[in-house]
Formats: structure tokens, sequence, C-alpha cells
């Protein structure tokens, strides 16, 4: 077991290395796994420490632990095993351990007695808006966290501060402190969406191509794939702030009325970006139907000029030509084609003014 506290002072430069200094010899747990956080992760928060774990049989222990004020248990891709374990150790309903294992859930909050389940979506920008499911169990003195390894909860720069006060102030504003970490993630990946947005728009305007109404497609999915999942949280959010939850101190309510506001702005800037995107996509459309427009006109004017020519020939008759190339054709042939050259060269003067070729 590790004991972290963000607030030990610095060791003193001129102290000598003595016994202190040796690594512990008895060190619980498997070795700390250089690719990434452990797949379970506890964090007891007693007498004004945060002590770490990784051993899940600690935990029966640490929660019998008079001592202990807030227990943070954070699962990374779970098997259903270790999670009807953990559900059984922290009086679970079944049907919470089984929608933590099955996924796929939508942005919802349930409540059993005094345990609440709460369902969130992290969005992060990997080339594109990508979105990943979190699972929240707040009960009394314990927050059960469940996520994919794209996620790293314990970053939340509440944590990385102090950790110690925010857990020392309960689970239910630890259960705050992540979710607003979640909420406020989703701002920069929505201005690199308006960011890209701009791009759309110059690149529609300058080339109207195939490329630019993929990518249209592409970006408006991603928005209305977002949206999804933030939606609902507002009215998660809206029950936290509006009724009685027992897991929830009524001095921390304010708080998550914060995240309420947040996820307002949030809604809001989806609504304004998908509205940019189908205003873009008629831009793209208005400009192919110009585009269209201009050539059609081309093309009857070059049509204009050729059916002239071909209409006097056609008068005429073309068996002449022979005899005209020979000498033998009378003055008029001449003055009759030299008309239609001329006819033919003023109506382009024309059309060209006009624009149409």
């Amino acid at each position: 077991m590790d004991r972290t506290t963000s607030s030990a002072p610095p060791s003193d430069a001129g102290e000598q290395p003595g016994a202190d200094d040796a690594p512990p010899a008895d060190v619980d747990g498997p070795p700390a796994d250089t690719d990434g956080p452990p797949p379970t992760t506890i964090r007891v928060h007693r007498a004004g420490d945060v002590i770490q774990s990784t051993d899940i049989g600690e935990l029966p222990a640490l929660r019998a632990d008079p001592a202990t004020e807030c227990v943070w248990i954070d699962l990374i891709d779970p098997d259903e095993e270790l999670v009807r374990t953990i559900g059984k150790e922290l009086e679970l309903h079944p049907l919470i351990a089984e929608d933590i294992s099955e996924k796929n859930q939508r942005a919802k909050i349930e409540t059993f007695g005094d345990i609440v389940h709460i369902v969130l979506f992290g969005v992060r920008y990997a080339g594109e808006a990508e979105v990943s499911e979190l699972d929240f169990v707040l009960g009394d003195r314990f927050l059960l966290t469940v996520h994919g390894p794209e996620v790293d909860l314990a970053g939340a720069a509440a944590l990385r501060m102090n950790a110690e006060t925010v857990m020392a102030r309960g689970a239910d504003y630890l259960f705050y402190s992540l979710a607003d970490h979640i909420v406020d993630a989703y701002f920069p990946v929505l201005d690199v969406l308006a960011d890209e947005i701009d791009d759309l728009q110059d690149s529609v305007v300058a080339s109207a191509d195939d490329w630019t109404l993929q990518r249209l497609f592409a970006l408006k999915r991603e928005l209305i794939a977002i949206r999804r999942a933030t939606s609902p949280a507002r009215e998660i959010f809206n029950q936290l702030t509006n009724r009685d939850v027992v897991s929830i101190d009524d001095a921390h309510v304010v708080y998550f009325r914060d995240v309420y506001d947040h996820l307002i702005r949030v809604t809001d800037e989806l609504d304004n970006y998908r509205e940019l995107v189908a205003g873009t996509l008629d831009i793209y459309l208005t400009i192919v139907n110009n585009n269209l427009s201009i050539i059609m006109k081309r093309l009857t004017g070059v049509t204009v000029i050729l059916a002239g020519v071909g209409a006097v020939a056609g008068i005429f008759g073309m068996s002449e030509a022979g005899a005209a190339f020979a000498g033998a054709e009378a003055a008029g042939f001449w003055l009759v084609t030299a008309g239609m050259v001329v006819t033919a060269a003023i109506v382009a003067v024309i059309l060209r003014r006009i624009d149409w070729i």
C-alpha cells in the first residue's frame, strides 16, 4: 500500500543518505505498470492522508476501518467477475453491476436507496471526436468509477493539486470534481471542431470538391454523436440539484449546479455548430448548382452559334463545296459563307459580354 501526500515538505539538500532513503522492502501489490495506470486503484482518505493500493483484497478492511472517511475505487476495463466482486463488497444492486458490465448505456441517473448510479460520457479529439462511457456509483463514503484506458480521472486538476482536500470533503464532492473535469474537457474538443468548421467554410468557397462534402458529413455525424452523449447529462445534473439525493450533501448542491450551467453552454455551442455545418452544406450545394448553371449557359451559347451555322449550311446544302473549292462556284456561295462566319462571330461577342461563354 502506497501513501501519497501532495503537501509533503521537500527533503533537506544537506541531509546525508541513510536507511530512510532506501526503498521499502515490502510493497503491496504488483510492480507499477510503466505503460499506464493499474487496472484497479483504491484511494482512501484517512487521517488527513490519501492512501493508495492496487490490491482489491484490501478493500473490505479499508472500508471497515472507522478512520476511513472516503474510499475511491477506480476500475479500468474490468471484467465481469471483478465487477461482481466489487458489487458484492459495496452491496450494489445487481442491475448496477449488470449495466456496468454490459456498457453501451445512455447517459442516465438511477437511484437504489442511498446508492446512485450515474452514467456520463467523456469526449476527446484524436483526429475526430470520440466519446467514451464512464460509470459512477456514489454511496455512503465511497465512489466507484469504471471507464476505459483512454480516460484519466486521476489527472483531474483538482486531484493533482490537492487530492487530500478533495477527498476530505466526501465522496459526493469527489464525484463533483471528476464530473467537472469531464465536462470541462468538452470545451477544447468543441474549439477544435469550431476551427475545423471555419476551415471547411473557406474550403467550400474556394473549391467545392468531393473531399469537402465527405468531411462535412463526417463532422455532422461527430456533432450528433457528441450531442447524443452530452445532452442527457443536463437532466442528470438537473435532478442532482433539484431533488433530494441522500448521498449528496446539501452544501455541495451548488457545485453540481455549476456543472449544469457548463452543460447548458455545451449544448448551446453544439446547436450553433450544427447550424453552421448545415449552413456550410447549403453553401456547398448552392455553389455546385451555380457552377452547373454556368456550364449549362456556356453550352447553350455554343449551341446557339453552331445551330445558326448549321441552319444556313443545311439550307444551301454542302453538295456545292466541291465545286467551290474547284473555283467553279458562283460568288454568292462565298458571300453566304462570309455572312455565316461574321454572324457567328457577332453572336459569340454578344454571348461573351453577357457571360454565357
